[in-house]
């Protein structure tokens, strides 16, 4: 069978698509452009080189109470580059990982099937992007929102993060609309 085939598992009693690409060896397929963005993302001095603190300055706005010694654990090499980050993620064998799934759990704390917008507007001020207007808030979901319910769900926020070319036109688009639109979202990130 082909790894990257869509499988089917079981959640909740029902049945659900996999929506996750897969590599060669049936872990979760990372993509270049995906993975360089994750880097850069991390690299908040642009240095070239992760340490500990550059994950603990990214990853503690999602995960407030991940202990110190995780971020040195996730980091464990002194010169931790793109390229130690690649040789770790493209070959992975991650075969029941969904990374959307488990970075839509940030934004949905108490597992309602929906993204918090308390959470979501702390998350936009925590990267510092200032604090998020009602009005705000109404571009973020309405942009979204894909299924028109107004409320962001899992099938949503898939739809949203996807990195394929257009959705990331999109969301370059969303990006705009919300920091181009007055309110506090236009606030420049620090």
């Amino acid at each position: 069978a082909d790894s990257r085939a869509q499988q089917t598992t079981m959640e909740g009693g029902k049945a659900e698509e996999d929506h996750v690409k897969r590599n060669e060896h049936g872990g979760v397929l990372v993509d270049e452009d995906e993975l360089k963005a994750a880097f850069e993302f991390f690299d908040v001095q642009n240095k070239g080189v992760l340490t500990p603190a550059d994950l603990k300055q990214r990853l503690g706005v999602f995960y407030k109470n991940l202990p110190a010694r995780e971020y040195k654990f996730l980091i464990s090499e002194p010169d931790f580059t793109y390229k130690t980050l690649h040789r770790l993620l493209v070959n992975n064998e991650l075969k029941d990982f969904d990374p959307v799934r488990e970075a839509f759990k940030v934004y949905d704390p108490h597992e309602t099937g929906f993204v918090d917008i308390e959470t979501l507007k702390g998350v936009f001020s925590s990267l510092g992007f200032g604090e998020i207007t009602p009005e705000d808030v109404t571009v973020l979901v309405e942009t979204a929102d894909s299924d028109g319910d107004g409320r962001i769900s899992l099938s949503d926020f898939r739809k949203m993060v996807s990195f394929s070319k257009t959705k990331e036109a999109d969301l370059d688009l969303l990006h705009a609309t919300v920091t181009g639109g007055g309110g506090a979202a236009s606030g420049k990130k620090s």
